[in-house]
């Protein structure tokens, strides 16, 4: 099977989960700027949950214009990945409507931690059902990035049960390692 009707759904998918992560942000009564004060705490988690989604996208468009065909394990394992990401709107708003309290920073950081698990399936079936020899194999060898995000996510829900700016600090960090679309996929597609 080609891999154009999974784009699609996915892509749409990914467009809803921005759409309800936006219409978490109600507008304020007052029409003066103090009205929009209580609304930072909503709007950073927003933001940095749509970097999230936006370097989801990327990734998985990267992704899936080296591979060549899907089987129902590479279904399935989008599935997984979807199902992860459609939980975003939900730890997002929960995270800005309490300022980044606890459990709910806890909660965001497993639902990160789902979403990079989820991905990292995806890319194995992938991988497995591509050959290790492939273009995407070869790129997808070096999993450093990789390892340094489940670092960060594991160390940010641990640090969230004590101190949750520093949990939130753990999740930035992981956004600005993966904001620059992986490269490794594009220097493969050089070659």
């Amino acid at each position: 099977m080609k891999t154009s009707r999974l784009e699609a759904f996915s892509d749409g998918v990914i467009a809803i989960i921005i759409t309800i992560m936006v219409l978490e942000l109600k507008v304020p009564e007052e029409a003066d700027f103090a009205g929009l004060e209580p609304l930072i705490p909503k709007f950073m988690s927003y933001i940095l949950s749509f970097i999230y989604v936006g370097i989801y996208w990327n990734n998985h468009h990267h992704l899936f214009h080296v591979i060549e065909r899907v089987n129902g394990k590479i279904l399935w394992a989008n599935m997984g990945l979807l199902f992860a990401m459609s939980l975003i709107p939900l730890t997002t708003a929960w995270m800005g409507e309490h300022h980044f309290d606890r459990n709910p920073t806890t909660l965001y950081g497993c639902n990160l931690l789902l979403c990079a698990i989820a991905f990292f399936i995806l890319e194995y079936a992938a991988i497995k059902s591509e050959g290790k020899a492939s273009k995407l194999g070869k790129a997808l060898h070096n999993t450093t990035k990789e390892n340094l995000s489940w670092i960060l996510y594991l160390a940010g829900i641990v640090c969230s049960f004590y101190q949750p700016l520093i949990s939130v600090i753990c999740y930035f960090s992981v956004a600005v390692i993966w904001l620059v679309p992986d490269t490794r996929i594009e220097k493969q597609m050089k070659e």
